[in-house]
């Protein structure tokens, strides 16, 4: 597969190794409403956010969306968009490669993008994500009106698309609903309630391409006409399922009663239309919406320079995720990924490093809790509800040789002893030191007093009462368990010997924690 080759290409495909885990510290005063909701609003460089998620989110979001600088060589208050092309994608590659590695295996990430870099994304993307992993490039009408100044009238934008699994995209993405321009074609001509989806149908043939003879039987409608299928076709159906449908009244001949028969579908049986690859601004909204909508939640003329609207964000949630899946934006711009994923009931992560994080996303993304009613609130039935913890980038896990810090807490080293083991992000009770089992092997955790006692005796060394304890909690998880256990402590009471016979691994607090390369 061709490869995309820049000045710093070397150092910057590996960037991502060298970037330090850090904390991700709740600062309780700006979050609002529930804060048990389980979304996230990190303020802090994104670079440095995603590796601090990684341990705690790695394989576990559905859908990425960000809006990344343009490099379009305009100057804008809240980014530095005036980066050197070889910078730009020094910039993108190490965050692509950690997104990645956050999505889970039916997930799916669109980026938005232009003309200017466009082509570039394009080709780092198919090598960060797998050509085979590509779905789509949705070109997205950003305009309305033209412009006479400009040599060819720049209206539209792309947004990538690439999944984990395209198999399992596939099956999983949801169809788009079909607007009342293209749902005409379904009417009542019983009674007239156009608006009720329940009564509005159409007769769809019921005639197939080919010949199969279970499927070449003779109809005779109510009117005794005598009806066989047209040369080179058959019936859609076999007899029995035809009499079944006959039975319930879904058969349709016509307004003459002459017709071939139909059978009838209803409006609110139509799953919706297969998304494809044209959005124009009356289906999806245009930059004059999005900037109408920053500018009631604002203020006048404080809008981004480049905000997307709720709409365009509504679309692609609708066809990548369902209620309860989890969402991120790194680069979250004033919210509005996160406001329209919360409207939408899915779970969201928001990362933003301006002052901006605290100065529009809070507010806005307070506002949506309270019921605001911009946007797409009336399409979805938003009334308000739920809420989010705020967090900035604290001091790091590890130090520079990616030797354990000295102030960490239980939780913290777990998830990033679990993750630096398994690749997987923890998910176990931090009460306890056994962390949990992964591919037929058992992990333990002494430390920071995590049994109650900080002598080095009561709970971080690994005595035999200790591993008596453990063996009883991996017992009460998987009774038939039997396979090898790896315990990190302080230091371990059992003989070498003792660790062989019974296959357990120790490795020593905080030497043998290493950060995850």
């Amino acid at each position: 597969m061709p490869i995309l080759q820049w000045l710093t290409r070397d150092q910057d495909v590996n960037a991502a190794q060298s970037v330090p885990y850090r904390l991700l510290e709740e600062v309780g005063d700006l979050g609002h409403g529930d804060r048990n909701a389980g979304n996230m609003l990190i303020q802090g460089d994104n670079l440095q956010a995603l590796k601090a998620l990684l341990p705690f989110y790695a394989g576990q979001v559905k859908c990425i969306y960000i809006d990344p600088p343009y490099n379009t060589k305009s100057a804008f208050e809240h980014y530095d968009d005036n980066l050197e092309h070889s910078r730009w994608l020094a910039m993108m590659w190490p965050r692509l490669e950690l997104l990645r590695d956050l999505l889970s295996e039916d997930g799916s990430i669109w980026v938005s993008i232009d003309d200017n870099e466009a082509h570039y994304l394009k080709v780092i993307m198919d090598e960060v994500f797998g050509r085979n992993c590509f779905i789509a490039s949705n070109v997205w009408q950003k305009r309305y009106s033209r412009e006479n100044r400009e040599a060819i009238g720049d209206v539209h934008e792309y947004i990538f698309v690439y999944a984990r699994s395209p198999e399992r995209f596939k099956a999983t993405r949801n169809r788009v609903p079909l607007d009342e321009q293209q749902a005409k074609i379904y009417r009542n001509p019983d009674n007239r309630d156009e608006k009720d989806p329940t009564k509005r149908w159409r007769g769809l043939p019921m005639t197939a391409q080919g010949y199969r003879p279970n499927q070449m039987y003779k109809i005779t409608a109510p009117n005794g006409k005598v009806h066989v299928p047209p040369e080179g076709r058959c019936w859609s159906m076999i007899e029995p399922e035809f009499e079944k449908q006959l039975a319930a009244g879904r058969i349709y001949w016509g307004k003459d009663g002459n017709a071939q028969p139909s059978v009838i579908r209803f409006l609110s049986e139509v799953e919706g239309l297969v998304p494809w690859t044209w959005w124009p601004h009356d289906e999806v909204g245009h930059t004059d919406e999005s900037k109408k909508e920053c500018n009631v939640l604002f203020g006048a003329d404080v809008s981004f320079g480049t905000p997307k609207p709720e709409r365009l964000i509504h679309r692609i949630l609708h066809i990548a995720t369902n209620p309860g899946d989890l969402v991120l934006d790194s680069f979250l711009g004033s919210g509005t990924t996160a406001a329209v994923a919360h409207k939408m009931g899915r779970r969201w992560i928001g990362v933003e490093m301006g002052d901006h994080a605290e100065s529009h996303c809070v507010r806005r993304l307070g506002k949506v809790i309270d019921g605001e009613q911009g946007g797409i609130s009336e399409e979805v039935g938003w009334k308000g509800g739920g809420g989010f913890r705020f967090y900035r980038l604290g001091s790091p896990v590890f130090d520079e040789e990616g030797r354990l810090c000295s102030d960490i807490r239980f939780p913290v080293l777990a998830a990033h002893v679990w993750f630096s083991e398994t690749g997987t992000p923890w998910n176990g009770r931090p009460g306890t030191p056994f962390l949990g089992i992964h591919e037929g092997r058992a992990y333990a955790l002494l430390y920071n007093g995590i049994l109650g006692d900080k002598r080095p005796d009561g709970g971080n060394v690994l005595t035999r009462p200790i591993l008596r304890l453990i063996r009883d909690e991996i017992a009460a998880a998987a009774p038939a368990f039997d396979g090898s256990l790896t315990v990190y402590g302080e230091r371990s009471a059992l003989a070498a010997a003792s660790l062989d016979r019974e296959n357990i691994a120790f490795k020593q607090t905080p030497y043998d924690v290493k950060a995850r390369r």
